[in-house]
């Protein structure tokens, strides 16, 4: 099932960047592997779903992973601006997810 999520991160990772080289779908070709990578994203995550995973782990993870690296990747891909206090914030919801996780656990 872990697996299915981390294609599924993957996957939504680059639509979204794909989604930020169109230019606003102004290059209209970029949409192709937007909407593909959108549905096969979600595909994947309803795998890991399926196979038992809690949804709350599941788009805990999903989500916050996503952030991260869409906001990594765009410094580097697209030369967008990456603060310390982004960064910061991007290890805050990281920090936030794994509380949720870890007490959820416990609780």
């Amino acid at each position: 099932m872990w697996w299915a999520l981390a294609g599924a991160i993957a996957i939504e990772v680059l639509a979204t960047l794909a989604l930020r080289a169109s230019d606003g779908l102004r290059k209209r070709w970029w949409a192709i592997p937007v909407v593909l990578g959108y549905v096969a994203s979600f595909a994947l995550l309803s795998v890991s779903l399926s196979m038992g995973m809690p949804v709350g782990v599941a788009y805990g993870v999903w989500s916050a992973s996503g952030v991260a690296l869409v906001a990594l990747l765009a410094r580097v891909l697209f030369a967008e601006v990456l603060t310390p206090m982004m960064v910061a914030g991007i290890g805050l919801i990281i920090a936030g997810v794994l509380t949720i996780e870890l007490f959820g656990a416990l609780g």
